[in-house]
Protein backbone atom coordinates (compact mmCIF):
# COMPACT_ATOMS: atom_id res chain seq x y z
CA UNK A 1 0.00 0.00 0.00
CA UNK A 2 1.62 2.97 -1.04
CA UNK A 3 -0.29 6.86 0.14
CA UNK A 4 1.17 10.28 -1.22
CA UNK A 5 0.64 12.86 1.41
CA UNK A 6 0.19 16.28 -0.36
CA UNK A 7 -0.20 19.57 1.97
CA UNK A 8 0.82 22.36 -0.56
CA UNK A 9 -0.54 25.06 1.94
CA UNK A 10 1.86 24.29 4.04
CA UNK A 11 4.84 23.15 1.18
CA UNK A 12 4.37 19.17 2.47
CA UNK A 13 5.19 16.50 -0.01
CA UNK A 14 5.42 13.12 2.00
CA UNK A 15 5.13 9.25 1.45
CA UNK A 16 4.39 6.44 2.84
CA UNK A 17 4.71 2.81 2.23
CA UNK A 18 3.10 -0.67 3.96
CA UNK A 19 4.93 -3.52 2.75
CA UNK A 20 3.05 -6.14 4.62
CA UNK A 21 0.71 -6.07 7.77
CA UNK A 22 0.86 -8.72 10.88
CA UNK A 23 -2.31 -8.97 13.14
CA UNK A 24 -3.64 -5.57 10.97
CA UNK A 25 -0.03 -3.66 11.81
CA UNK A 26 3.14 -2.72 10.72
CA UNK A 27 6.14 0.18 11.38
CA UNK A 28 9.01 1.48 10.27
CA UNK A 29 11.29 4.80 10.00
CA UNK A 30 10.55 7.97 8.79
CA UNK A 31 12.88 9.36 6.52
CA UNK A 32 13.30 12.85 5.41
CA UNK A 33 15.73 13.89 2.86
CA UNK A 34 15.65 16.84 -0.15
CA UNK A 35 15.34 14.05 -2.71
CA UNK A 36 13.78 10.57 -1.34
CA UNK A 37 11.39 8.96 -3.45
CA UNK A 38 8.39 6.73 -3.02
CA UNK A 39 10.46 4.16 -4.23
CA UNK A 40 13.20 4.51 -2.42
CA UNK A 41 11.01 4.40 0.67
CA UNK A 42 8.74 0.85 -0.82
CA UNK A 43 12.65 -0.60 -1.13
CA UNK A 44 13.08 0.41 2.67
CA UNK A 45 9.62 -1.02 3.78
CA UNK A 46 10.40 -4.13 2.04
CA UNK A 47 13.87 -4.09 3.92
CA UNK A 48 12.08 -3.38 6.97
CA UNK A 49 9.37 -6.29 6.77
CA UNK A 50 12.79 -8.56 6.10
CA UNK A 51 14.46 -7.42 9.55
CA UNK A 52 11.07 -7.44 11.29
CA UNK A 53 10.32 -11.30 10.39
CA UNK A 54 14.32 -11.89 10.81
CA UNK A 55 14.15 -10.49 14.35
CA UNK A 56 10.86 -12.66 15.18
CA UNK A 57 9.34 -9.89 16.07
CA UNK A 58 5.51 -10.50 14.56
CA UNK A 59 4.91 -7.01 12.86
CA UNK A 60 4.72 -5.78 9.31
CA UNK A 61 6.98 -3.49 7.73
CA UNK A 62 6.51 -0.21 6.78
CA UNK A 63 8.60 3.27 5.98
CA UNK A 64 7.98 6.95 5.42
CA UNK A 65 9.51 9.70 3.48
CA UNK A 66 9.15 13.57 3.91
CA UNK A 67 10.89 15.79 1.16
CA UNK A 68 12.90 18.78 3.12
CA UNK A 69 16.07 20.10 3.28
CA UNK A 70 15.22 22.92 5.98
CA UNK A 71 17.39 23.12 9.01
CA UNK A 72 15.98 22.95 12.31
CA UNK A 73 13.88 25.86 12.88
CA UNK A 74 10.20 27.01 13.08
CA UNK A 75 9.89 25.99 9.91
CA UNK A 76 10.86 22.53 9.66
CA UNK A 77 8.69 22.30 12.43
CA UNK A 78 5.76 23.22 10.81
CA UNK A 79 6.80 20.98 7.74
CA UNK A 80 6.66 17.59 10.97
CA UNK A 81 3.96 18.72 12.87
CA UNK A 82 1.75 19.27 9.08
CA UNK A 83 2.72 15.64 8.37
CA UNK A 84 1.76 14.62 11.70
CA UNK A 85 -1.62 15.67 11.67
CA UNK A 86 -2.02 14.13 7.92
CA UNK A 87 -0.86 10.43 9.04
CA UNK A 88 -3.34 10.59 12.06
CA UNK A 89 -5.90 8.15 11.01
CA UNK A 90 -2.70 5.76 10.32
CA UNK A 91 -1.51 6.01 13.69
CA UNK A 92 -4.74 5.11 15.60
CA UNK A 93 -5.17 2.31 13.17
CA UNK A 94 -2.20 0.09 13.56
CA UNK A 95 0.27 2.14 12.04
CA UNK A 96 3.93 2.87 14.09
CA UNK A 97 6.24 5.38 12.10
CA UNK A 98 9.49 5.94 14.00
CA UNK A 99 12.85 7.50 13.18
CA UNK A 100 15.31 7.24 10.43
CA UNK A 101 17.78 9.34 8.26
CA UNK A 102 16.96 12.82 8.85
CA UNK A 103 14.73 12.37 11.71
CA UNK A 104 15.69 12.92 15.14
CA UNK A 105 13.84 11.22 18.19
CA UNK A 106 12.63 14.52 18.81
CA UNK A 107 11.08 15.16 15.38
CA UNK A 108 9.47 11.94 15.86
CA UNK A 109 7.92 13.22 19.31
CA UNK A 110 6.61 16.58 17.71
CA UNK A 111 5.00 14.65 14.78
CA UNK A 112 3.49 12.25 17.23
CA UNK A 113 2.15 15.33 19.46
CA UNK A 114 1.03 17.17 16.27
CA UNK A 115 -1.30 13.41 15.73
CA UNK A 116 -2.47 12.89 19.30
CA UNK A 117 -0.75 9.71 19.25
CA UNK A 118 0.97 8.77 22.54
CA UNK A 119 2.55 4.65 22.27
CA UNK A 120 2.37 4.40 26.08
CA UNK A 121 -1.45 4.71 26.14
CA UNK A 122 -1.02 0.80 24.60
CA UNK A 123 1.58 0.26 27.40
CA UNK A 124 -0.04 1.09 30.77
CA UNK A 125 2.66 -0.58 32.19
CA UNK A 126 5.60 1.18 30.84
CA UNK A 127 7.70 2.20 33.93
CA UNK A 128 8.89 5.25 32.04
CA UNK A 129 7.29 7.72 29.09
CA UNK A 130 8.01 6.67 25.73
CA UNK A 131 10.67 9.70 25.30
CA UNK A 132 12.78 8.78 28.34
CA UNK A 133 12.42 5.46 27.17
CA UNK A 134 14.51 5.87 23.83
CA UNK A 135 17.17 8.68 25.29
CA UNK A 136 17.79 5.45 27.57
CA UNK A 137 17.39 3.06 24.17
CA UNK A 138 19.44 5.55 21.65
CA UNK A 139 22.63 3.56 21.40
CA UNK A 140 20.62 0.20 20.66
CA UNK A 141 21.18 -0.16 17.08
CA UNK A 142 24.52 0.85 17.60
CA UNK A 143 25.40 -1.85 19.96
CA UNK A 144 23.57 -4.77 17.55
CA UNK A 145 26.24 -3.63 14.72
CA UNK A 146 29.19 -4.26 16.79
CA UNK A 147 27.78 -7.37 18.33
CA UNK A 148 27.73 -8.16 14.08
CA UNK A 149 31.01 -7.15 13.61
CA UNK A 150 32.53 -9.47 16.64
CA UNK A 151 30.44 -12.18 15.73
CA UNK A 152 31.55 -11.48 11.24
CA UNK A 153 35.39 -10.91 12.53
CA UNK A 154 35.67 -14.19 14.13
CA UNK A 155 33.97 -16.10 11.36
CA UNK A 156 35.64 -13.81 8.39
CA UNK A 157 38.58 -12.33 9.09
CA UNK A 158 41.83 -14.19 9.20
CA UNK A 159 43.77 -14.37 12.36
CA UNK A 160 46.50 -11.58 11.41
CA UNK A 161 43.46 -9.15 10.81
CA UNK A 162 44.35 -6.01 12.84
CA UNK A 163 40.37 -5.69 13.04
CA UNK A 164 40.85 -2.06 12.20
CA UNK A 165 37.33 0.20 11.31
CA UNK A 166 36.49 2.80 9.16
CA UNK A 167 32.64 4.28 9.78
CA UNK A 168 31.16 6.02 7.19
CA UNK A 169 28.38 8.52 8.58
CA UNK A 170 28.50 9.18 12.04
CA UNK A 171 25.47 10.10 13.75
CA UNK A 172 23.72 8.54 16.21
CA UNK A 173 24.14 4.93 14.94
CA UNK A 174 28.05 5.79 13.81
CA UNK A 175 28.66 7.35 17.17
CA UNK A 176 27.66 4.41 18.83
CA UNK A 177 29.20 2.52 16.89
CA UNK A 178 33.13 4.23 17.30
CA UNK A 179 32.52 4.23 21.05
CA UNK A 180 30.67 0.66 21.28
CA UNK A 181 34.18 -1.00 19.20
CA UNK A 182 36.52 1.33 20.25
CA UNK A 183 35.75 0.00 23.98
CA UNK A 184 36.24 -3.53 22.57
CA UNK A 185 39.57 -3.09 21.17
CA UNK A 186 39.33 -2.48 17.80
CA UNK A 187 41.15 0.82 16.50
CA UNK A 188 38.95 3.42 14.35
CA UNK A 189 41.14 4.24 11.58
CA UNK A 190 38.90 6.91 10.32
CA UNK A 191 35.27 8.16 10.20
CA UNK A 192 33.44 10.30 7.82
CA UNK A 193 30.78 13.29 8.25
CA UNK A 194 28.77 15.56 5.48
CA UNK A 195 32.05 17.97 5.94
CA UNK A 196 35.05 15.00 5.08
CA UNK A 197 36.84 12.56 6.26
CA UNK A 198 39.10 12.24 9.66
CA UNK A 199 41.88 9.72 9.78
CA UNK A 200 44.80 8.11 11.75
CA UNK A 201 46.90 5.26 11.05
CA UNK A 202 47.07 4.12 14.64
CA UNK A 203 43.56 4.79 15.57
CA UNK A 204 41.62 7.99 16.04
CA UNK A 205 40.56 9.73 19.79
CA UNK A 206 37.46 8.15 19.71
CA UNK A 207 36.23 10.20 23.42
CA UNK A 208 37.57 13.50 21.28
CA UNK A 209 35.83 13.05 18.23
CA UNK A 210 32.59 12.25 20.36
CA UNK A 211 33.21 15.56 22.24
CA UNK A 212 33.62 17.42 19.18
CA UNK A 213 30.33 16.37 17.52
CA UNK A 214 26.94 17.90 17.22
CA UNK A 215 23.78 16.31 17.82
CA UNK A 216 23.45 16.13 13.61
CA UNK A 217 26.73 13.81 13.82
CA UNK A 218 29.12 16.64 12.07
CA UNK A 219 32.65 17.42 14.02
CA UNK A 220 33.79 20.45 14.48
CA UNK A 221 37.55 20.42 12.98
CA UNK A 222 38.18 23.27 15.06
CA UNK A 223 38.12 20.76 18.38
CA UNK A 224 39.89 17.97 17.38
CA UNK A 225 43.57 17.50 18.82
CA UNK A 226 46.59 17.41 16.13
CA UNK A 227 47.96 15.02 14.26
CA UNK A 228 44.99 13.40 12.70
CA UNK A 229 44.38 13.47 8.57
CA UNK A 230 41.91 15.96 7.27
CA UNK A 231 40.23 15.38 3.88
CA UNK A 232 37.41 17.05 2.47
CA UNK A 233 37.29 14.81 -0.73
CA UNK A 234 34.27 13.00 -1.10
CA UNK A 235 34.02 9.65 -0.77
CA UNK A 236 37.90 9.46 1.32
CA UNK A 237 36.43 7.04 3.71
CA UNK A 238 36.74 4.72 0.21
CA UNK A 239 40.85 4.81 0.41
CA UNK A 240 41.91 4.64 4.12
CA UNK A 241 43.31 0.97 4.47
CA UNK A 242 41.13 -0.98 6.84
CA UNK A 243 39.67 -4.82 7.72
CA UNK A 244 36.20 -3.96 8.65
CA UNK A 245 34.14 -0.70 6.94
CA UNK A 246 30.88 0.05 8.80
CA UNK A 247 28.39 1.79 6.21
CA UNK A 248 26.15 4.68 8.69
CA UNK A 249 24.93 6.91 6.35
CA UNK A 250 23.05 7.31 3.38
CA UNK A 251 21.27 4.58 0.82
CA UNK A 252 24.04 3.31 -2.16
CA UNK A 253 26.91 4.98 -0.84
CA UNK A 254 28.99 1.73 -1.83
CA UNK A 255 27.25 1.15 -5.37
CA UNK A 256 28.66 0.37 -9.14
CA UNK A 257 30.54 3.35 -9.83
CA UNK A 258 32.89 3.45 -6.69
CA UNK A 259 33.23 -0.51 -5.29
CA UNK A 260 36.12 -0.86 -6.83
CA UNK A 261 37.93 1.48 -4.61
CA UNK A 262 36.70 -0.55 -1.25
CA UNK A 263 39.54 -1.77 0.41
CA UNK A 264 37.93 -4.07 3.28
CA UNK A 265 36.87 -7.20 3.27
CA UNK A 266 34.49 -6.93 5.42
CA UNK A 267 31.40 -4.22 5.25
CA UNK A 268 28.73 -3.74 7.48
CA UNK A 269 25.66 -2.01 6.50
CA UNK A 270 24.86 0.03 9.71
CA UNK A 271 22.45 1.84 7.63
CA UNK A 272 19.84 0.81 5.04
CA UNK A 273 20.46 -0.52 1.61
CA UNK A 274 23.79 1.20 1.55
CA UNK A 275 25.52 -1.15 -0.75
CA UNK A 276 23.91 -1.60 -3.46
CA UNK A 277 23.01 -5.21 -5.17
CA UNK A 278 25.27 -4.89 -7.77
CA UNK A 279 28.30 -3.55 -5.75
CA UNK A 280 27.74 -6.39 -3.56
CA UNK A 281 27.90 -9.18 -5.97
CA UNK A 282 30.92 -7.45 -7.71
CA UNK A 283 32.59 -8.10 -3.67
CA UNK A 284 31.84 -11.30 -3.44
CA UNK A 285 33.98 -11.89 -6.44
CA UNK A 286 37.12 -10.26 -4.49
CA UNK A 287 36.72 -12.44 -1.85
CA UNK A 288 34.49 -9.42 0.45
CA UNK A 289 31.69 -9.81 2.22
CA UNK A 290 28.89 -7.26 3.14
CA UNK A 291 26.55 -8.07 6.55
CA UNK A 292 23.10 -6.84 5.16
CA UNK A 293 21.21 -4.46 6.82
CA UNK A 294 17.93 -6.47 8.05
CA UNK A 295 20.87 -8.40 9.75
CA UNK A 296 22.76 -6.23 11.38
CA UNK A 297 20.14 -2.48 11.88
CA UNK A 298 18.00 -3.90 13.40
CA UNK A 299 18.12 -2.79 16.77
CA UNK A 300 15.68 0.15 17.27
CA UNK A 301 13.17 -1.77 15.03
CA UNK A 302 13.56 -4.62 17.29
CA UNK A 303 12.80 -2.84 20.34
CA UNK A 304 9.82 -1.44 19.62
CA UNK A 305 8.46 -3.82 17.66
CA UNK A 306 8.84 -6.62 20.46
CA UNK A 307 7.39 -3.48 22.95
CA UNK A 308 4.34 -2.74 20.61
CA UNK A 309 3.40 -6.28 19.90
CA UNK A 310 3.96 -7.18 24.07
CA UNK A 311 6.78 -9.83 23.42
CA UNK A 312 8.64 -8.61 26.26
CA UNK A 313 8.40 -9.11 29.72
CA UNK A 314 7.05 -6.10 32.54
CA UNK A 315 9.61 -4.09 34.08
CA UNK A 316 8.80 -2.01 37.15
CA UNK A 317 11.87 0.03 36.55
CA UNK A 318 13.17 1.53 33.40
CA UNK A 319 16.74 0.15 33.97
CA UNK A 320 15.38 -3.05 34.47
CA UNK A 321 13.51 -3.28 31.45
CA UNK A 322 16.45 -1.56 29.26
CA UNK A 323 19.10 -4.10 30.11
CA UNK A 324 16.72 -6.52 29.29
CA UNK A 325 16.03 -5.27 25.64
CA UNK A 326 19.42 -4.64 25.07
CA UNK A 327 20.35 -8.41 25.51
CA UNK A 328 17.56 -9.65 23.57
CA UNK A 329 18.92 -7.59 20.48
CA UNK A 330 22.27 -8.67 21.11
CA UNK A 331 21.64 -12.24 21.21
CA UNK A 332 19.11 -11.93 17.93
CA UNK A 333 21.80 -10.39 16.28
CA UNK A 334 24.82 -12.32 17.45
CA UNK A 335 22.43 -15.58 16.35
CA UNK A 336 21.30 -14.28 13.02
CA UNK A 337 24.30 -13.04 11.99
CA UNK A 338 26.01 -16.25 12.74
CA UNK A 339 23.53 -18.54 10.79
CA UNK A 340 23.71 -16.31 7.71
CA UNK A 341 27.48 -16.40 7.40
CA UNK A 342 27.41 -20.58 8.19
CA UNK A 343 24.64 -21.29 5.38
CA UNK A 344 26.13 -19.37 2.86
CA UNK A 345 29.74 -21.03 3.78
CA UNK A 346 31.02 -22.40 0.46
CA UNK A 347 29.01 -21.09 -1.70
CA UNK A 348 28.78 -17.71 -3.95
CA UNK A 349 25.76 -16.37 -2.74
CA UNK A 350 25.77 -12.83 -1.01
CA UNK A 351 25.14 -12.85 2.58
CA UNK A 352 22.04 -10.65 1.41
CA UNK A 353 20.80 -13.22 -0.46
CA UNK A 354 21.20 -15.66 2.45
CA UNK A 355 19.34 -13.65 4.76
CA UNK A 356 16.41 -12.40 2.42
CA UNK A 357 15.94 -16.81 1.95
CA UNK A 358 16.40 -17.14 5.94
CA UNK A 359 14.04 -13.94 6.29
CA UNK A 360 11.15 -15.95 3.72
CA UNK A 361 11.19 -19.07 5.57
CA UNK A 362 10.31 -17.45 8.82
CA UNK A 363 7.66 -15.03 7.24
CA UNK A 364 6.16 -18.18 5.88
CA UNK A 365 6.84 -20.29 9.17
CA UNK A 366 4.83 -17.62 10.78
CA UNK A 367 1.77 -17.55 8.26
CA UNK A 368 1.57 -21.40 8.72
CA UNK A 369 1.66 -21.32 11.98
CA UNK A 370 -1.12 -18.38 12.61
CA UNK A 371 -4.60 -19.56 13.64
CA UNK A 372 -7.23 -19.29 10.62
CA UNK A 373 -9.89 -16.76 10.67
CA UNK A 374 -13.66 -17.64 11.89
CA UNK A 375 -15.92 -15.81 9.54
Amino acid sequence: MRILIRDEKNDVEAFVVVDSLVAGRAMGGTRMTTDVTVDEVAGLASAMTRKLALAGVPIGGAKAGIRCGLPPGPHRDKVLTTFGRQITPLLRGGLYLGSDQGITHDDRDLFFSAAGFDPRRQLPWLPCSWGELWQRCREVTGLGVCEAVDTAADQLLGPEAVRSIVIQGFGVVGRAVASGLAARGYPIVAVADRLGTISATGGLPVSALLDATDSTGTIDRRRLPTGLELTDTPDAWLDVPADVLVLAAGSGAVNETNVDRVIPHLLVEAGNLTCTPAAEKLLIQRGAHTLPGPVVNVGAAAVTGMLLTNSVGTYTDPDSLVAALFETVATIIRGNTAEVITQAHGTDRPLSVVADSLAAQRVHARATAAEPLSV
